[in-house]
């Protein structure tokens, strides 16, 4: 059985999927920067607390961390990447609809309907249309979406449930463990920093003489906490393990479907549960 890539989607995902790639990587580097300099700065004041140099480091340093904010702020690289996200998410539902003969698109010619369903996507989402690449001669439909469209019932349904489901519940898994793996390194790392940072108070309480960078291992520790809330590792894992246990059940049910009309259903409902964690997410972020 063939894959079904990347570039087998319509531009409009890959636009939408590259440019939220992009726009995390330029939100988590900014976020690296600002902590990397907060770091700095701290070091700097502590280790030439009395020279003037060291005064003017660690101002420039903090000044580097206005302008990040700043930009940040002005930017708003995690808007667009939820945004884009979002977007690269609903070209997908719609590309494997339509392939599958799903609802809205069960017609044999269904072309015009989702080549306009498509546009509807680009036009509600105009306001990103300054991070997208020149698309004009990408396809929307693409030669793989048609071979997958005229396969026959059966060929359709295993093709679905390979190559979408299964697929998708295996991403969630993975991911699911990256996070929870990722999340405890940062939390012994934050309690190694908090110990330490104990360890030397009381050295300080029985000889008030020692001097220690308390401060900026205080600093390090926030820091660090900051960076795990926005990889939110904790919340994330318990989103991506309960999505995939209910992938689980979506297999399972795979075996009642035995018609068009019932794979229609069928995958309609398992695109209404891939979509509904991105959307949470995606309306999260709005909020915030």
């Amino acid at each position: 059985m063939s894959t079904f890539k990347y570039l087998d989607y319509p531009a409009l995902f890959q636009v939408a999927d590259s440019a939220s790639i992009n726009s995390q990587k330029k939100f988590f580097l900014y976020l690296r920067a600002y902590l990397t300099f907060l770091v700095i700065a701290a070091f700097v004041s502590y280790q030439w607390p009395e020279s003037q140099l060291g005064a003017i480091i660690s101002a420039s340093n903090f000044l580097v961390t206005i302008f990040l904010l700043i930009a940040m702020r002005v930017e708003k690289p995690d808007v667009r990447w939820y945004s884009c996200r979002a977007l690269a998410e609903s070209v997908k539902t719609i590309t494997w609809r339509w392939m599958m003969h799903a609802n809205p698109y069960q017609e044999k010619d269904e072309e015009q309907r989702i080549n306009q369903d498509l546009k509807e996507l680009l036009v509600q989402n105009s306001n990103l249309a300054s991070v997208f690449p020149s698309v004009a001669e990408a396809k929307t439909i693409t030669n793989e979406m048609t071979r997958i469209r005229n396969m026959d019932f059966e060929e359709r349904k295993e093709f679905y449930i390979e190559k979408r489901i299964k697929d998708q519940q295996q991403w969630y898994l993975k991911k699911s463990h990256s996070h929870k793996k990722s999340g405890t390194l940062w939390f012994i790392v934050s309690i190694i920093l908090h110990a330490i940072a104990i360890i030397l108070l009381l050295i300080r309480i029985k000889d008030y003489h020692c001097q220690f960078p308390i401060e900026v291992i205080a600093t390090a520790s926030s820091a660090l906490l900051t960076w795990i809330q926005a990889k939110k590792y904790n919340e994330l894992t318990a989103v991506y393990s309960l999505t995939a246990h209910e992938i689980s059940f979506i297999v399972s049910e795979a075996v009642e479907v035995n018609t068009d009309e019932e794979l229609s259903n069928y995958v309609v409902n398992s695109e209404n549960a891939f979509s509904r964690e991105h959307t949470q997410w995606y309306s999260k972020k709005v909020v915030c």
